[in-house]
């Protein structure tokens, strides 16, 4: 097999133990690469553009235009797959989006109960967390708590709705837009919104305040 050039535990030191989970992806890349059903240039080239240049920066400059153009946000909100597409984001599987609005009387949280289908083309890879089993069960048994360990409080009079997504049908939820940023510029609105915020387990911070 070729050098390999991507390390999926980049973000540990080298000298501590792989987890299970990163063991398991190495070995299961090994054994891909070494049957010739996946080549290591391509895999890594792949990974690379979800995992760094893609990110949750695609779906944060989707969330800032709908912010700051009414036009945009009611066409994102009626067909997101056109709207997402405009910008030139696409779902390299063919699925469908849709946008889900939090208002103050509405809150939207994102699970995907039977896997981890996620909506890659604007948020990049999926964090563990979100395809963990506790996640995927407690989201819709008890999405108030799993908020609360997220550290959102929401008012019992704020409705909380919980959307599966599937393999043909992903979700992006467009949080509500923090008080203070009237004046901020599109690269400016979308730094402040998180891949949390988009999954719905996170609302935006107003500029200024701790995250």
């Amino acid at each position: 097999m070729g050098e390999h050039t991507h390390d999926h535990g980049r973000d540990h030191p080298h000298d501590a133990p792989l987890t299970d989970i990163q063991l398991r992806v190495k070995a299961l890349e090994s054994l891909l690469t070494d049957k010739g059903l996946v080549d290591q240039a391509t895999l890594d080239a792949l990974i690379d553009t979800y995992e760094t240049k893609v990110g949750p920066r695609n779906g944060a400059m989707v969330v800032a235009r709908a912010w700051a153009d009414s036009s945009f946000k009611r066409r994102l909100l009626e067909n997101a797959t056109e709207a997402i597409a405009e910008m030139g984001f696409i779902g390299r599987q063919g699925e469908d989006m849709v946008a889900l609005e939090n208002t103050a009387m509405v809150h939207n949280l994102v699970v995907c109960t039977l896997c981890s289908c996620y909506p890659w083309s604007v948020l990049g890879l999926p964090p563990v967390w979100f395809k963990s089993a506790p996640y995927r069960s407690r989201a819709v048994i008890d999405p108030r708590g799993v908020l609360r360990e997220f550290g959102v409080e929401l008012p019992d009079d704020v409705e909380v709705r919980v959307w599966d997504s599937t393999a043909e049908l992903r979700y992006l939820v467009l949080p509500e837009r923090p008080p203070g940023t009237e004046g901020l510029s599109l690269e400016e609105l979308a730094a402040l919104v998180t891949r949390n915020a988009m999954i719905g387990t996170a609302k935006v911070k107003a500029p200024g305040a701790k995250r």
